[in-house]
């Protein structure tokens, strides 16, 4: 199956709310190895004026990964994800995200282009609280290998 070229300029609207909290934040900054208190201690985070634990810069990708699945599990997409290589991320930060954020993402197909007998898709998740309060644009390349590649 070959890759839709007609994905670029197609939105898929935001899905279920995603509920940080606290001990997703921790777990996350381990697995990063972030060492900032403020993800780990409240006192800390809300020493830095932070109503709760903040999450480290990266966490973001955890929404715009959900966001990023609406367009791999579209059957009209042609996107086979046994060939998809994540080739690059990137992170616009509109304010910290902290713990008890209600976070959804709008993913924006920004950008379809053929390579040999496979394609890089270009995407924008547009991250925000369930209030619309922006938080992070997070933009990701995917590549998805031809057949034989």
């Amino acid at each position: 199956m070959t890759i839709n070229p007609d994905l670029q300029g197609r939105s898929y609207p935001a899905g279920a709310a995603y509920s940080v909290g606290r001990e997703e934040i921790r777990n996350f900054a381990r697995a990063v190895k972030a060492t900032n208190p403020a993800h780990y201690d409240v006192e800390a985070a809300r020493a830095l004026g932070h109503r709760d634990l903040v999450a480290p810069p990266t966490f973001a990708v955890v929404i715009a990964q959900r966001a990023d699945a609406q367009l791999i599990e579209d059957p009209g997409a042609g996107i086979d994800f046994s060939r998809v290589v994540h080739a690059d991320q990137r992170f616009i930060h509109h304010r910290p995200i902290t713990a008890g954020d209600e976070l959804v993402a709008e993913l924006h197909v920004d950008a379809v282009r053929s390579m040999g007998g496979g394609a890089m898709i270009t995407t924008r998740a547009e991250i925000a609280t369930t209030n619309g309060e922006k938080t992070a644009t997070s933009t990701s390349s995917l590549l998805v290998r031809g057949e034989g590649q």
